[in-house]
């Protein structure tokens, strides 16, 4: 309990939230870190992953190759930047990159190879290229997919900018590195509630993002798909609900 007075005692303090070392410069930089990563990661992921999808070959590999970087710790990575003499911003800004790629690839590859063959069989017969079958049929499927992908990335990056720290950057993890420097748990906490929150509202804001990205039909056809899904009745492979017993002994078939 102290703990936590401790945090919001120190959250509730208006130096802590101003200077160049107060919680909205370092988060308008963690967020400027992050835009960044996330850029760079998709200036390589989207492009590749639309060629993937699109080709409906190579995608399984595609993504596979892609997912085996999150093997790589992004601490580890900070170290090899840091021991190349990249320090600061710019390792935070690479190290997440290669972490943002796998959600962004790997979406937008299901996403363009998801989309049902006769919807472009039907595009074809109306005399649609190779070209506009990706922009005005597949692209705009696939958004849904995509646009979590991207959702996925940014707020996986939040989290993990807080590592800038240990290689000289400067974000929301400043607050909790210097709060483990100087023995002050209560600002460690506080750190940690503000890099938690911050996540919650990108999670909340760009949910409402991907929401208005998503075409109105797509999203009409999703809702009328889940209305109509029929339930499933109950089966004899299915466990026999269980049934509250009668107040009073059970009748054993003897009299009394």
């Amino acid at each position: 309990m102290d703990l936590l007075t401790e945090a919001f005692a120190w959250l509730n303090d208006p130096l802590n939230w101003t200077g160049r070392n107060g919680v909205l410069a370092l988060t308008a930089e963690h967020l400027r870190v992050t835009v960044l990563a996330v850029l760079l990661a998709a200036l390589v992921a989207l492009p590749a992953g639309v060629a993937l999808g699109h080709a409906r070959r190579g995608g399984t590999l595609g993504v596979v190759v892609a997912n085996t970087t999150r093997a790589l710790p992004t601490l580890a990575l900070l170290t090899l930047f840091a021991s190349a003499g990249l320090f600061g911003s710019t390792a935070t800004v690479l190290a997440c990159a290669v972490f943002a790629v796998p959600p962004l690839l790997t979406n937008t590859v299901t996403g363009l190879a998801g989309v049902d063959r006769d919807v472009l069989d039907a595009a074809r017969g109306l005399g649609m290229g190779g070209s506009r079958r990706l922009w005005l049929v597949e692209l705009p499927l696939a958004v849904p997919l995509v646009a979590a992908g991207v959702r996925t990335a940014v707020v996986q990056v939040l989290a993990t900018v807080p590592l800038a720290a240990l290689v000289g950057g400067r974000s929301l993890g400043s607050v909790v590195v210097s709060g483990f420097a100087t023995q002050r748990y209560g600002q460690v906490l506080a750190g940690g509630l503000l890099v938690a929150a911050l996540c919650l509202l990108a999670e909340g804001a760009l949910a409402l993002a991907q929401r208005a990205v998503t075409p109105r039909g797509v999203r009409e056809s999703t809702r009328r798909a889940t209305a109509q899904r029929p339930r499933r009745g109950l089966t004899a492979a299915d466990p026999v609900p269980a049934v509250a017993a009668a107040d009073g002994p059970r009748s054993n078939g003897t009299a009394r």
